[in-house]
């Protein structure tokens, strides 16, 4: 049975000794009632995964000593930029599925027909710590401050493989499943639910993205994000594709 995980924001170095969070030790000595002497899995989020054994286990504090640390390799980096909704719990469920399904970042995108501009990232981030632990994974996704479209095909123009999915009739778009190649760092913009301007679709063009379609039905925001994150993950990650 694999050790449980848990989330450390801080460095991980073997033989250093470790006090956790109130959240964690709660939930390491009043939950799962471990012990002095029991072992556990630590991740920093950004690839490091350590085994460590329980110092203390009191009800107000909990520290570990870092025994050993590995080195996890990213995957193929998937940057997902979406327009949020100003539906609170979908933008937290599309948050929660992109870490369970691998992304590598993800951007609030600010469009002309954006429905939400503000943010609580500390909330933000929470959901994806959490879905980083629930999945088994050791990479926290980058969640960036909201970006211009403008600013976000600056930042990702070096990526080999851009994206933008959108509905308007007079723009050729291909069938996601055709365009979408593994083993290449890949920038994905998704519109609102309004869908891209055609002047933003246009600006995307203009820097490299291909147009894409998702299918004949017309999807929310966040499954037309999700449809693309788990193909990608799909084929990066399934050798028979």
């Amino acid at each position: 049975m694999p050790l449980p995980l848990f989330y450390f924001d801080g460095e991980l170095t073997i033989g250093n000794n470790l006090p956790l969070n109130d959240d964690t030790a709660r939930h390491i000595v009043q939950v799962l009632r471990m012990q002095v002497g029991e072992q556990l899995q630590l991740t920093n989020g950004k690839g490091y995964a350590a085994i460590a054994t329980i110092a203390v286990a009191d009800k107000k504090k909990c520290s570990v000593t870092v025994n050993e640390v590995v080195f996890h390799l990213p995957s193929t980096a998937l940057h997902l930029c979406v327009a949020f909704t100003k539906n609170s719990s979908r933008n937290e469920w599309l948050l929660e599925k992109a870490t369970e399904l691998g992304v590598s970042s993800i951007t609030p995108l600010l469009t002309t027909r954006s429905e939400r501009e503000k943010f609580r990232y500390d909330r933000m981030k929470g959901i994806l710590v959490s879905a980083l632990l629930q999945s088994q994974q050791f990479h926290l996704p980058v969640l960036n401050e909201v970006m211009s479209l403008q600013s976000v095909l600056a930042q990702y123009k070096g990526a080999p493989q851009k994206m933008v999915a959108h509905c308007i009739a007079e723009i050729p778009v291909k069938p996601v499943a055709e365009l979408l190649k593994p083993a290449l760092e890949t920038l994905v913009c998704i519109g609102p639910e309004g869908d891209f301007t055609t002047d933003e679709v246009n600006l995307c063009t203009d820097a490299g993205c291909l147009g894409i379609s998702l299918g004949t039905q017309r999807l929310r925001t966040e499954t037309a994000a999700m449809s693309v994150c788990a193909f990608f993950n799909l084929i990066n990650n399934d050798p028979v594709i």
